[in-house]
C-alpha cells in the first residue's frame, strides 16, 4: 500500500507559453515540488490518469484544447483529481465558472509564488487524503486480518504486516513486543486469526494476577485456539514456572493450546531483575516487534482518519471533515501513547472537543508543516541508523537538499546512529 514520497509532492504544469511555464515550474521547485511540464493539453493527457498521484496546475486560454477541456478530461478520468486553473483574464465570470465545473482553485497571473504554493500545497494535501482513504478501503474489504486490522502506509507498516502473516502460519509461541500503546494486543488476535487455530476461541488474560491454578484454568479455556498473556514481564515467579512447564510438555502444539504473549517492556532485561531465563528463551521464539510512531511519523495522518471514521460510526454522527492543518498539527506532536493516544484524540475530535494537538496551537500552517518535516528527517535518519544518504535516498530528495534541510533544523546524523 505505501507510495513513493516523491509521489505526493507532483504537479502536472500545462501551459502554452514556454517562458511562463518555465517560470511556474522554476517556483514549484524551489518549493520542492516535483514537476512535470506539458505544453498543451495533448501533451498532458497521458498523465491524466485515475492512478496518477499528484494534482494539475493548467493554464485556462490554450490554442486548441483549452483548460476548461483539460479540467473535464481530469475529472472523466477521476472525479478526486484535483485542477488549479490559471489565467491572465482576471475576469470573475471565468472564475466563478471554473469554480462552477469542479476546479479546485483558480489564481490569476501573474500570481505570488507563496500564493500559488498553498493552493498546490492544499491540493496536494486532498490529493494524498483520497487516494489513502480508497486504499484503505479496498484494504478493508478485500485484506486479510493484518490488512484490515493493522493500519499504516509507512514501510515499517508494511513490513509488520508481513511478518505478522509469517509468524501466524507457524503455530509456533510468539513474542509480541511494543511500546505502550501501540496495540501488542490487536497484534496478538491478528496472529490468532490467522493461524492454523484460527477457528478456536482467542482467551486473552492479564499476566500480572494470573496464578497457577488461573493459568490452567485459561489453558483449559482456550483448547484448539490461543491464549494470550498480556505483559507477560508481570506474570508471578511460580506461573512463570508453572507455564514453561505447559510450553515443555508440548501442550501448544497440535489441537492444544498456542500460547502467545504480550511486552511493553524489554524482556531480556528483565531476565537480569529475576524474570526466568529458560522461560523467556521459550517464548522469544518467534518475536513480533511493533514499531513506534516516532518511527513511522507518516502513519499518524492515516490512523487518524481511521480512528475517526470508527468513532463517528460509534457515536453514530457523520464523520467530520479533517483540516490539513489539522493533520499538520497531529504529525507535529510527539505521541508516546502511540495508536491508543491517537484514537483518543480521534474520538475528541469526532465529539467536538478539540484538544488533539497541544504542542501544535497557536503555529501557523508553515510552522506546523516545519515541524512535520523536521519529524521525517528525523525518522528517516533512525531507520537508516544515522546514514544521511540512506536517509535521503529514502525520502527521494537529492542530497544537497536534504542535507540543506538537516541544516536549517539543526539536525546532526550522527545523534541518530545506534
Amino acid at each position: 500500500m505505501s507510495r513513493p514520497e516523491a509521489a505526493l509532492y507532483r504537479v502536472l504544469v500545462v501551459d502554452d507559453d514556454a517562458a511562463v511555464r518555465e517560470a511556474l515550474v522554476q517556483t514549484l521547485e524551489l518549493a520542492d515540488l516535483i514537476s512535470i511540464s506539458a505544453g498543451s493539453f495533448i501533451a498532458a493527457k497521458d498523465h491524466i490518469t485515475a492512478a496518477f498521484e499528484g494534482v494539475i496546475l493548467s493554464d485556462i486560454r490554450m490554442p486548441g484544447r483549452d483548460g476548461f477541456h483539460l479540467l473535464h478530461y481530469a475529472h472523466e478520468a477521476d472525479a478526486d483529481l484535483p485542477v488549479v486553473l490559471l489565467t491572465g483574464e482576471g475576469d470573475i465570470p471565468m472564475a466563478v465558472d471554473a469554480m462552477a465545473r469542479g476546479a479546485f482553485g483558480f489564481l490569476e497571473k501573474p500570481c505570488a509564488p507563496a500564493d500559488l504554493v498553498a493552493v498546490l500545497r492544499r491540493a496536494l494535501a486532498a490529493r494524498a487524503m483520497v487516494l489513502e482513504n480508497r486504499a484503505l478501503k479496498l484494504q478493508l474489504e478485500t485484506g486479510d486480518p493484518a490488512a484490515r486490522m493493522l493500519f499504516g502506509t509507512s514501510k515499517l507498516a508494511g513490513e509488520l504486516r508481513a511478518r505478522v502473516r509469517a509468524v501466524a502460519r507457524t503455530g509456533a509461541v510468539v513474542l509480541i513486543k511494543g511500546p505502550p500503546g501501540a496495540g501488542v494486543s490487536k497484534v496478538a488476535e491478528v496472529i490468532h486469526l490467522m493461524s492454523p487455530m484460527a477457528a478456536g476461541p482467542f482467551v486473552k488474560k492479564t499476566a500480572v494476577a494470573l496464578g497457577p491454578e488461573g493459568l490452567n484454568s485459561a489453558w483449559a479455556d482456550a483448547a484448539g485456539g490461543s491464549l494470550f498473556l498480556d505483559e507477560i514481564s508481570a506474570l508471578p515467579s511460580e506461573t512463570q514456572y508453572a507455564l514453561l512447564a505447559c510450553i515443555e510438555d508440548g501442550t501448544d502444539s497440535g489441537a492444544g493450546t498456542r500460547i502467545l504473549t504480550g511486552s511493553t517492556m524489554d524482556l531480556e532485561s528483565e531476565v537480569a531483575k529475576g524474570f526466568h531465563a529458560e522461560l523467556y528463551y521459550r517464548l522469544d521464539v518467534m518475536p513480533v516487534r511493533i514499531p513506534s510512531l516516532a518511527e513511522r511519523p507518516e502513519d499518524i495522518p492515516v490512523l487518524f482518519r481511521q480512528y475517526v471514521a470508527q468513532a463517528a460510526e460509534q457515536s453514530g454522527i457523520a464523520a467530520p471533515d479533517i483540516p490539513p492543518d489539522h493533520l499538520a498539527a497531529l504529525m507535529a506532536q510527539d505521541w508516546p501513547g502511540n495508536a491508543r493516544a491517537v484514537m483518543s484524540a480521534a474520538m475528541r475530535f469526532v465529539l467536538g472537543m478539540p484538544e488533539g494537538a497541544p504542542d501544535a496551537q497557536g503555529l501557523g500552517l508553515s510552522e506546523q508543516m516545519a515541524r512535520v518535516e523536521r519529524t521525517l528527517l528525523i525518522a528517516a535518519l533512525g531507520r537508516q541508523n544515522g546514514r544521511a544518504a540512506a536517509a535521503a535516498e529514502a525520502l527521494k530528495l537529492p542530497r544537497k537538499t536534504f542535507y540543506d534541510k538537516l541544516a536549517r533544523y539543526g539536525i546532526r546524523p550522527e545523534d541518530y546512529r545506534r
